[in-house]
């Protein structure tokens, strides 16, 4: 592990010199990067790497963690740049991943003690200024970071990047679980660490639908939500910032903790995936999360600002554009409710909607602009129900969270519909604008409440909203039974936010 831990150091610094945007003219000098081992408080050894400012202290200080299977070669440009402009800056990698001691724990307890040793070790070996200390990482670094600000009230700031709040939630949202996203995060922690045998134990259960309530609760304490009072009570400064299409940790999750956070607080949503946001800016190259992270620290850990809490929302087809709101409640201006008439189906395999694969798909919409597609006359109508409106002569800003309510009648005590909204056009091309999977487990009428992944997309004139319900997804398991009817009747409809 020591050898590829070097040898991928050593690739990502290349990478940095090569692609790092040009230094700015009044960057400061630097001690360069120094490797060091962090004894944190069980005696694990965590690998890490400092870099700090060559100027008399106190300095500002920041504390990376790495995300899911990377070390701390990931934030070797930013870190770079932070350092440059007046920052100690320590990264390090999550225990269990690569050349760091102990067992992965999942955002655990003991992830959690890591980061206070983490600050303990700045303290203690740097010029670092222990009043003035920010946390920040991606994805796995993300979560552990925005967890850990409800345990040591020394983090005045964190920037999660494609971060969870309720880890619950993403394993099985709408009783509904996530197969794909799962599976890559088992492999990458049995390709690049050492899994601990409680979380093969959650993952063998995860999958065998077994324990459902020790999962849950490995989860809940795993999760930001459950220290939120925590987090009051100190009020850091928050930064979240994700992508609408994540498929891992769904943005829906992150609108409700973010509408209960008390201190400053800022919510950023762009189109792509999980981490595909914020990914060039990795390899030093000007991204618009980065620049938003590096001001968050500059204001709240260098400085004192008093900045308004603000929303901002990246339109996914309208070339980025960026709208910027006070508060989550401001993104939605009014609602319009599209009544469902009433349609049978049958579980009998999958349609042509479907959400893609995990990463790849909603990743490539963040390059190419183009999301998930389907051709809406293919869509089996024996398989799926389908509902269109009319044509739309002045289109519609969808901005927030759809909901679909539907009233069901199955023939089997167990279940699983997959809803799809889509903006289609004259031919019958359907733009993926957002879905959600549901699962029932008791027999008998259902009345689903689903809240479809919260979004911004501009439908464009003459286009048509059209909601398509089928039973499968490759993103989910289901639980139907091959055949069996399900029919859509009573009282549904679907409530689009509009700006």
């Amino acid at each position: 592990m020591a050898i590829s831990h070097r040898v991928f150091t050593a690739a990502l610094i290349t990478l940095t010199l090569v692609t790092a945007a040009p230094a700015q003219a009044a960057a400061a000098p630097t001690t360069g990067f120094q490797r060091v081992d962090l004894t944190s408080h069980d005696g694990a050894v965590l690998k890490a790497n400092v870099i700090s400012p060559t100027t008399a202290g106190p300095h500002p200080a920041i504390v990376f963690i790495s995300s899911w299977g990377l070390n701390d070669a990931e934030y070797l440009a930013q870190a770079k740049a932070l350092a440059e402009a007046g920052y100690v800056v320590l990264s390090y990698t999550a225990r269990g991943f690569w050349g760091s001691g102990g067992f992965i724990d999942t955002g655990g307890p003991a992830d959690i003690a890591d980061v206070s040793a983490a600050i303990d070790w700045l303290d203690a070996n740097t010029t670092a200024d222990p009043a003035r200390v920010g946390v920040g990482g991606v994805s796995y670094g993300a979560g552990i970071g925005l967890i850990a600000a409800g345990h040591d009230p020394r983090i005045r700031a964190v920037v999660a990047l494609s971060a969870w709040t309720d880890l619950v939630e993403s394993l099985y949202a709408d009783q509904t679980r996530h197969p794909q996203a799962v599976w890559l995060l088992r492999i990458t922690a049995e390709l690049l660490g050492r899994p601990s045998a409680e979380f093969d134990q959650m993952l063998d259960d995860y999958f065998a639908n077994r324990n459902v309530g020790a999962i849950t609760e490995w989860g809940r304490i795993r999760s930001a939500e459950t220290y939120l009072d925590a987090i009051r009570a100190s009020r850091p400064a928050i930064l979240i910032a994700n992508a609408y299409g994540d498929s891992i940790f769904g943005p829906n999750q992150l609108v409700d903790f973010f509408g209960q956070l008390t201190g400053p607080k800022r919510l950023e949503f762009a189109a792509g995936d999980h981490a595909i946001p914020e990914l060039t800016g990795l390899a030093g190259l000007p991204n618009h999360v980065w620049t938003s992270a590096r001001q968050w620290f500059d204001d709240h850990v260098a400085n004192s600002r008093q900045t308004a809490d603000q929303v901002v929302l990246r339109v996914r087809n309208a070339n980025n554009t960026v709208e910027s709101y006070v508060d989550w409640a401001d993104v939605t201006g009014g609602t319009t409710r599209y009544p469902l008439s009433e349609k049978a189906f049958r579980a009998n395999g999958d349609t042509v909607a479907t959400a893609g694969v995990v990463l790849l798909t909603n990743g490539l919409e963040a390059l190419t602009g183009i999301p998930p597609l389907a051709w809406l006359p293919a869509v089996d109508r024996s398989r799926a129900a389908v509902w269109q409106t009319g044509l739309l002569s002045g289109g519609a800003a969808v901005r927030g969270i759809p909901r679909v309510h539907l009233t069901i009648q199955p023939d089997a005590a167990t279940g699983t519909v997959v809803a799809y909204l889509y903006d289609v056009d004259l031919l019958g091309t359907g733009r993926l604008i957002t879905h959600a999977p549901y699962t029932w487990l008791s027999g008998g009428t259902q009345a689903i409440d689903l809240a479809l992944p919260a979004t911004a997309w501009d439908v464009p004139a003459g286009h048509r909203l059209a909601l398509v319900v089928d039973t499968e997804d490759p993103l989910y398991i289901d639980t139907n039974a091959p055949g069996s009817a399900i029919s859509v009747t009573g009282s549904s409809w679907v409530d689009v936010p509009l700006r």
